[in-house]
Order: structure tokens, then sequence, then C-alpha cells
């Protein structure tokens, strides 16, 4: 047999630089690319290797802090349909655990990612070393086992040759589309650079296909029957509709048969938003034309989309007491949750193969005229929230959404996370392109954004990117604009200065919390945060970190800005404040509930208020059995 002779991290990256993905007969490099930043724990480990392999087989890139790193991959690969990944590497220690929080966000948005975290010696020659958790009851735990609970996939690989299944485990769960997400692979520093005599096979070129499989024919059957004998249908579209690229599918339904679309936030642009059928975005954060549809459909058929609290408005949205659900889901998990008839197979093969199977079948005129009427009426709100008839005035939040909205082509991605903006942006946004609207709304991460623009920008050189965050998710993770200067990804950062945690501030009047603890302002003489917004520019900061900054204080000059910025080489920040927290969004209310406890013992009138609101509301709620 013939081996190669190399170590452990060189075997590792010349294995990743051969997996590739097919689907459609289009095939493409598995891990594109590898996120680092390196210390004693992997510099001569993975760091040599990287270096030794050259760009070509792996490509590395420089960043400025762990947890924007996986940002960054994440946003690289939900932009390519989860075809593509790339990997992220850490020394031991705080490189490591600051893993945590990305992969999480991979997990829970069931997107890909490859976590190469040092860890400490497997042959203990130094027992503690550097950086290195003791635990007295377990001699082989480290501080990477924290990922365990985040990763779909984790293995420590404490010899050589654990390398090899531990390396075809992780690229089959990496490629399987109902597991994915992060997947880690904890490295010694010694069994690193370890040397060993690899069979050549390993190396070997392999694609890894992923199939599209169709629902069981049976419970294809039983569906369509469930959607004929509806009268008020309602299609929900998750992210599985977009990671399975069936929004061509979907759209064919719903020319079809007429059944209206709503859209979770990571399902939102399934349909373009003049599609007749769009009704805008579902849930707490949705449009009154989706959210009227939800509280009255008969039968709801959810593609691709795991039901969030948002979704379903904490249990309380499918009102109808004889609502039943379709779930077609590449996933057994999703497709079995709220009692719903699984039909179980890839959303494209699904869709295209139920509209088969209605062929004829078409909603009553009069339910169509209805959700019509209600999506004309929505856009009336949406025409009003953008409307900014003073030009020389500063701008409310949802304005700010109305000049973006003006400037963007079909072909531009806009990301964002946290705060109150995700709100807006399920309510307002007017999708144009499959994916233009790109929220990570499963773990809603604060700094999220800039980095995922980087990302996405990575994996689409062609399209403009714009990252929007507020003042108080920018200041979380700022750093990765250091790294779009570097690398020269040119990206729009669209800074909203409102002061504090605007969206929290309005979740806390809303539970009784009176704002507490959610302004960015001086402390005030009786110790509260009511004091002058604090004097941070922000503008100078990311202008310090070689961004190229615009100001715009008024509706006209953030117009202005916004065309310039999106003409502009290089990474670009549109600097505009709006009004402060407690009024920084003029968008239409939520038409579904969140729950969200409130004290039920309390001695300030606004808990007590809130307190009467909750119980009130929280007898909406049911299981669907």
């Amino acid at each position: 047999m013939s081996t190669r002779r190399l170590t452990v991290a060189q075997a590792l990256i010349a294995f990743l630089a051969a997996q590739h993905t097919e689907r459609d007969g289009h095939r493409r490099r598995l891990i594109t690319a590898c996120w680092g930043i390196f210390g004693h724990g992997n510099v001569a480990g993975i760091g040599q290797a990287l270096l030794e392999s050259g760009p070509t087989a792996m490509p590395y890139l420089q960043g400025r802090n762990e947890q924007a790193m996986v940002h960054a991959a994440v946003g690289y690969a939900r932009q390519c349909d989860r075809l593509a990944a790339q990997a992220v590497t850490t020394s031991i220690g705080p490189g490591a655990t600051n893993l945590v929080t990305g992969a999480a966000l991979a997990t829970i948005n069931r997107l890909p990612v490859l976590l190469l975290p040092g860890d400490t010696f497997a042959t203990r020659p130094a027992d503690p070393v550097l950086q290195q958790l003791e635990v007295p009851y377990a001699g082989d735990v480290s501080v990477n086992d924290a990922l365990r609970p985040v990763s779909r996939y984790f293995d420590r690989v404490t010899r050589p040759e654990a390398l090899i299944p531990a390396a075809l485990a992780a690229t089959r769960v990496l490629t399987d589309p109902a597991e994915t997400g992060a997947v880690t692979l904890a490295l010694p520093q010694d069994v690193q650079v370890e040397a060993y005599d690899w069979p050549e096979e390993f190396f070997a070129e392999r694609v890894w296909h992923v199939r599209r499989p169709a629902p069981d024919p049976a419970a294809l059957a039983e569906a369509a029957e469930a959607v004929r004998r509806a009268r008020r249908p309602l299609l929900v579209a998750g992210g599985g509709v977009h990671h399975s690229e069936a929004e061509d599918a979907l759209r064919a339904l719903a020319d079809a048969t007429g059944i209206p679309v709503a859209s979770t936030q990571a399902g939102k642009g399934s349909l373009r938003h003049d599609h007749v059928a769009d009704v805008g975005g579902v849930g707490h954060t949705g449009t009154a034309a989706a959210n009227d549809l939800a509280r009255a459909a008969d039968l709801v058929i959810g593609v691709g989309t795991r039901y969030s609290d948002f979704t379903t408005a904490s249990s309380t949205l499918f009102a109808d007491p004889a609502v039943r659900f379709v779930n077609l889901n590449i996933a057994s998990f999703d497709g079995h949750k709220l009692a719903a008839l699984p039909l179980l197979g890839d959303a494209r093969a699904g869709l295209e193969a139920l509209t088969a199977a209605l062929a004829g079948h078409r909603v009553e005129a009069a339910y169509e005229a209805e959700y019509a009427a209600g999506k004309r009426r929505w856009e009336r709100v949406v025409e009003r929230a953008y409307a900014a008839p003073d030009a020389a005035a500063r701008p409310t939040q949802t304005q700010v959404i109305g000049a973006l909205d003006a400037v963007v082509g079909d072909d531009d991605v806009v990301i964002n996370a946290a705060g109150s903006l995700p709100g807006d942006l399920h309510k307002l946004w007017r999708a144009r392109s499959r994916r233009q609207y790109h929220l990570e709304y499963g773990y809603s991460c604060m700094g999220y954004e800039i980095p995922a623009a980087i990302g996405v920008r990575l994996a689409a050189p062609d399209r403009p990117v714009w990252a929007l965050v507020g003042d108080g998710t920018y200041l979380m993770l700022p750093t990765e604009l250091v790294t779009a200067v570097q690398e020269g990804v040119d990206i729009n950062v669209v800074l909203i200065q409102n002061h504090g945690y605007a969206s929290i501030g309005g979740l806390s009047d809303a539970v009784g919390g009176e704002r507490f603890g959610t302004a960015y302002r001086y402390r005030a003489a009786d110790g509260s945060f009511t004091g002058p917004p604090l004097p941070v520019d922000l503008a100078a900061n990311a202008a310090s970190l070689g961004a190229r900054v615009l100001r715009a204080a008024t509706v006209g000059e953030l117009r202005a800005a916004l065309a310039t910025a999106r003409e502009t080489a290089g990474p670009t920040c549109v600097y505009v404040e709006t009004e402060t927290a407690d009024t920084v969004s003029s968008a239409p209310g939520t038409h579904a509930w969140w729950d969200v406890p409130v004290a039920e013992t309390a001695t300030r009138p606004a808990a007590a208020s809130a307190r009467e609101e909750y119980d009130r509301r929280a007898t909406a709620r049911r299981h669907h059995l």
C-alpha cells in the first residue's frame, strides 16, 4: 500500500483540500478556506500545515476575533446554499472557548462550519500546561468540551490514526442537509505535529453527493388530499426553501394552486415581494396580512421551517380549532412538529411532487381576493413607514430602511441579526431575489452582521453586500472591519446610532421593566442611566479601523450617502443617527404575541399592569395535538 508521511495537521489540510460536494450535477469544493488566529496550541501544527500547503491547497484568512471568524464562515456557507463551507482554527484556551457562540449560531441555523481548536497535550508531558482547565474528577476534559452541546459532531483526535475516521465522519455531517451544523475536531497540540504514514487513498478526491430525496408516495397522497380538502390553506416558507434552491418550485406551486405564501425570517424572499401570493412575514414580527391568514387557516403547509416561537407567536397564532399541519422537511425532527403529517424529503423535490399531485386544484377565488386585498393594505402600511416627506429631517429607523430599499438592486444582500431591525425588516423589507434577505434569527446574535457580510461577499464577490447594525450590535464585534480592509472585501455597513439596546428597551417597556439598563447614557443623580447620551463617536471608531465613513444627518444626506457607498470600492460605513432609544422605530406594531414571562408579583405599577396583559395573552396558548 502506498503511503505518505505527514504530520496530523498536514494530513488534515491535504484531506480537506480533496473534499467536494455535488448536487444536481454541479460539483464544488467543500472547504474553500481556513480562518485562523494562532497561538501555542495551533501555530506549529495547523499553522505550519497551512503555510506549507500554500494558498492553492487551502487559502488562509486572518481574523481578529474567533467568534467573528465563525460568523464569517457561517455567512459564507449560507450564501453557498450549504454546499461549500470554511474551517476555523484557534489555539487552546480562550481562543477555543470564543468559538462557542459562533458554533451555537451555526448549529441552530443548520449551517455547516468546521472548527479546529487546538487542545492540551494528549501525552501529558507537562500537566497542567498554559491555558489548561484542570478538572479533578476527569483527566480527559478540556475547555473544548464546552463545544460538545453546540456541535453536530465532536471528536478529539488523540492518536494520528484516529484522524481518518474522524475526518470522514466530520465531512459526512457537514454535507448532510438534515444533520449539518458546527463540526468540531479538537486537536491536541502534540498530536498535530506528530508524523504518521498515511495511506494515499485518504487523500484521493472524494465527492459527497447531496441527494434530493422525494417524499414517500403514501404520505404525498395524504398531504395532497389534505390540501384539496382545505378551504383556507397557508404555506409557511422557511430557510429550507433557500437551502434547497426550491424557490422556482415554490412559485410554481403558488401559481398553480393560488395558495398564499408567508415566510419566516429565514425563508423571506422565497417569493419576490411583488408576487401575488406573497403575503409577507409570519409570526410575532410578521405582517397583518400573513397573520390574519394564519389565525384563520385550516391547513398550514410548512416547508423547511423549524417553527420557532416567533413563527408560531409562542403557540398562539394558528388559532382555528381544527387547524392541521403538513410539514415538508428534510429532517424528521422538524417534520413531526405540531403533530403534523410529515412529508419527509428535499424541499424542491417535495414541492415539485406536491404540485403534480395537486394538478387541477386551486383555492376558491374569494380566498385569493381576500388575501390579495390584505396584501394591498399592507403595502400601503409599508409606503407610510418608508415615507420621508422632509428631506432635511433626521430619519426614523423605518425611513433608513426605506432609503436603502430605494438604492439596492435585485442582487444586493442585506444582512442583520439582532436589535429592533429584524422586526422592522421582516415586516417591511421588499425582498427581490432569493438570497437578498439574510437575517440570522435562529440565534439572533449581536455582532454577526459585519463578519457575516465578509463571508457573503467572499462567496458572492459580484453582489453588493450591506450589514445593518445598531450601535449596541456594532460595539459587540466591530473588529472585522480591519479584516475587510486587509483583504479588500467590499462591504457596506449601515451604522444606526440610537443610543442603546433599542429593541430590548421596547421589550422592557412591554413587560414592565421600564427600559432598565437598556440606554447608553450617563448615570443621573438617582443612579439610573437617564442622563445625557454617551459621547461615543462610532463613526470615528469605524474610520480608525480603516473603513471609509460617510456621515448622514438628514434623510436627504442618507439617500446620497447610501448611493455613494454602493458605488464605492472597499469597506464603507454609512453613519446615521436616528431618534433616541425610546422612539427608535416608527414601524407598525406587532400583530402577534411573543411569550416573555412577566413578574408575577411586583410593587411597581408598570410590571403589575404588564402581568395582567401577560395573563390575558397566555390563555391563547395551545398544544397542537
